[in-house]
């Protein structure tokens, strides 16, 4: 079976030009087929300070607002997308920057409002994958902003954790597929006051007990969450890990409790 390497970029990597510039560059020297996606939470956040528009999160996750989803739309599928997109055409990798939106790719519904109301915030209901290996299969990197559609011409601010997992989940059907997570640390800390304190694999039990206690939180909890619904459903392996490791296979292993 053929190996696809999804590889989900976010935190601060997305936001330093150096930091990215490494990862393209790990990226590229990767074999076999790939696929990029990627958040911007940061650069959005920036933009909607310089408008006046307030941003709420709730456990590392986007109130999304209709001003905020204009807002997720210029910058995930603008600005970023097509940034990393012409990052990968200069090192002669030809990439396709794409939404839920486009090929109809990935299909959601708007979060339930039940204690918390997200606003246009998309849960997953469907990934298409009959393109995007269409696409792989002649050498095109497709590159996935964290947007998604209703169906109904409505876009949705989705989780790119979340998107990651889903489409390791689906792809794994076809390929033998890894999944890493890679943001500006080198793993999941076991003290996040210590970079040095990198946990060569975490289980579920031990996420859990993290959680309780406070050790993980924020943005990484939907990481987490996602990388152990991968591995449950086909994913072979997801690593949580930085630019300079992921294509080492150091980092974070996540293993099945």
């Amino acid at each position: 079976m053929d190996r696809l390497t999804i590889v989900k970029v976010g935190g601060k990597v997305v936001e330093d030009p150096e930091m990215l510039s490494r990862l393209l560059d790990n990226f590229t020297s990767i074999t076999g087929y790939k696929l990029l996606v990627h958040g911007g939470g940061p650069s959005a956040t920036r933009l909607a300070d310089r408008l006046g528009i307030e941003t709420r999160m709730v456990e590392g996750r986007r109130i999304t607002d209709l001003q905020t989803l204009e807002i997720a739309t210029m910058v995930y599928a603008g600005l970023i997308n097509k940034s990393i997109v012409a990052g990968l055409q200069a090192r002669n990798s030809n990439a396709l920057g794409l939404t839920g939106a486009d090929l109809d790719l990935i299909r959601a519904r708007k979060r339930p409002v039940e204690e918390i109301d997200y606003g246009y915030v998309g849960d997953v209901e469907n990934v298409n994958t009959r393109e995007l290996r269409l696409l792989l299969e002649e050498n095109v990197i497709p590159v996935v902003a964290p947007l998604t559609h209703d169906g109904n011409g409505m876009l949705l601010n989705t989780n790119a954790d979340t998107i990651a997992s889903r489409l390791a989940i689906e792809f794994s059907h076809y390929f033998k597929v890894l999944l890493f997570y890679c943001f500006e640390k080198r793993g999941v800390l076991e003290d996040p006051l210590d970079e040095t304190s990198v946990m060569a694999e975490l289980s579920e039990l031990q996420f859990v007990e993290y959680q309780e206690s406070g050790i993980i939180s924020s943005g990484m909890v939907p990481k987490l969450y996602n990388g152990f619904k991968a591995i449950h459903n086909g994913v072979s392996e997801v690593l949580i890990t930085n630019p300079d490791n992921f294509f080492r296979g150091k980092g974070t292993r996540l293993v099945k409790s």
